[in-house]
């Protein structure tokens, strides 16, 4: 009977100490997130090791004023004149701008993004990013060794 009302008490003292354990402040777990102030679009992601890499990335406000209507829906204004920055490793390859269609193209060989010698299957991550309206952006993209 002693032996019962011990694990009794163990049982509650487990339980009562995971209850306690798993109560944390909410603010402190969430992680500030932003939406993005433009839709980023990049074409362009695999590449024989003999030819050029040509990215091509459009950059669109996206004017909601129709969602509400089946017939206009949500439109896609091209951004004109913002300066994107492409990064590759925490460096910045190139600065460009975008054109009157809202977009930028770059073209590198594979030794100027840093692979000398290129063979299929190796991957690069680009980072492309600005900033519009005063909040900043960045957007990821992989090109491909094929």
């Amino acid at each position: 009977m002693k032996i019962n009302h011990l694990h009794k008490f163990y049982t509650l003292l487990f339980a009562l100490s995971f209850f306690l354990m798993s109560c944390e402040k909410e603010d402190e777990l969430v992680v500030d997130r932003v939406v993005s102030p433009v839709l980023v679009t990049v074409s362009g992601s695999s590449f024989l090791a003999t030819e050029p890499v040509k990215v091509t990335t459009g950059i669109y406000e996206l004017d909601k004023s129709g969602i509400l209507d089946n017939k206009v829906g949500i439109d896609t204004i091209p951004v004109t004149g913002l300066a994107v920055k492409v990064m590759l490793n925490n460096a910045a390859i190139t600065e460009l701008t975008t054109d009157a269609a809202g977009q930028v193209s770059m073209e590198k060989t594979w030794a100027e993004l840093g692979l000398a010698a290129p063979t299929a299957g190796k991957f690069l991550v680009l980072e492309w990013s600005g900033s519009h309206k005063g909040q900043a952006f960045t957007k990821t993209s992989r090109v491909v060794v094929k």
